[in-house]
């Protein structure tokens, strides 16, 4: 299966922009949305405002990859699917991203990426699991005590996120039909689960 990291990453680098240093921002200091404390995190050490502005596209590019992307396992995700999961767990964090995947699919939410829930992702229509996820993602920004000084950045974000997703599903090969063999063996794991 083919990573649709990069062109994920490129889609939330656009909406998270660069240096950023809002009051009204909890994360405070960000650069393409790292704050400093997950950069002092990474680094093991304190940063600073200077070293957050610092920051390099590669370097922000391999903690996403690390800190959010690997952990909500995007590349298990279908197409579209994957830049949802993951632009919410830049947002709100890897296990919150993973609730509303589960929340979509009707699963227990319990933040914990199955084996089992990657397959129910995996199997169900991308298109209508990008929508679900936008409406519950946009429904879980809009009860946030910030919904009225950051709305209408929120709302923009979405409908280009949404937009963009639902482009990648369409343009995402599809796979091949399973033969009866990996049908007998995948309804065997799923016992297992």
């Amino acid at each position: 299966m083919r990573s649709n990291f990069d062109d994920c990453l490129t889609l939330t680098l656009r909406a998270e922009g660069g240096f950023v240093d809002e009051a009204a921002d909890p994360g405070g200091a960000t650069n393409m949305g790292i704050t400093r404390a997950t950069l002092a995190g990474v680094r093991g050490h304190a940063v600073s405002k200077a070293d957050v502005r610092a920051l390099t596209r590669a370097e922000a590019s391999e903690i996403y990859r690390t800190i959010y992307w690997s952990a909500v396992r995007a590349d298990d995700l279908p197409a579209g699917v994957d830049a949802v999961v993951f632009d919410h767990a830049v947002n709100s964090g890897p296990k919150a991203a993973v609730r509303t995947l589960q929340n979509a699919l009707g699963f227990q939410q319990d933040g914990l990426m199955s084996r089992r829930c990657l397959r129910a992702a995996q199997a169900t229509d991308p298109a209508t699991l990008v929508r679900d996820l936008c409406t519950l993602r946009m429904n879980f920004l809009k009860r946030l005590s910030t919904w009225l000084v950051f709305r209408r950045g929120w709302t923009a974000r979405m409908e280009t996120l949404e937009r963009a997703a639902l482009a990648m599903c369409v343009s995402a090969p599809k796979p091949e039909p399973a033969s009866l063999q990996e049908l007998s063996r995948a309804a065997a794991q799923t016992k297992e689960c």
